[in-house]
């Protein structure tokens, strides 16, 4: 047999756990929206480097075609179509860059989120 407790009934609740429960569903519902636009960013940036690593052999009109592509599927705005593209001789070098911004909705309030990948690979 089993024998009771022995301050009785037990009447403690989990209170701590369904707090700790919310606190985590808040965060996740909260933080969605922004971490679609950091993912996006990286796949933009992750693309850039790709070209980067081709950039000996193809040009700049062609790089910056590909990542207009990029941008297409993305759903990035008009203004991470702009990519600048500089080329050095010394050290030989390649350099990428963009920006956009992105405006995130959380309940009643919007932010706004300035996004700049830049990559830069040796030629």
């Amino acid at each position: 047999m089993v024998a009771a407790p022995a301050g009785g009934r037990r009447t403690k609740r989990p209170v701590g756990f369904l707090v700790l429960l919310a606190v985590v569903g808040i965060l996740i519902y909260f933080g969605i929206a922004p971490a679609r636009g950091y993912v996006r960013y990286y796949q933009m940036k992750e693309a850039m480097q790709e070209q980067a690593g081709y950039a000996t052999s193809l040009t700049d009109d062609d790089i910056r075609r590909q990542l207009r592509t990029k941008a297409t599927e993305l759903g990035l705005p008009a203004e991470a179509y702009r990519v600048t593209i500089r080329r050095r001789g010394r050290p030989r070098e390649i350099t990428m860059s963009a920006t956009w911004s992105d405006t995130v909705a959380v309940l009643f309030y919007a932010f706004p989120i300035t996004y700049r990948p830049q990559v830069r690979a040796p030629l």
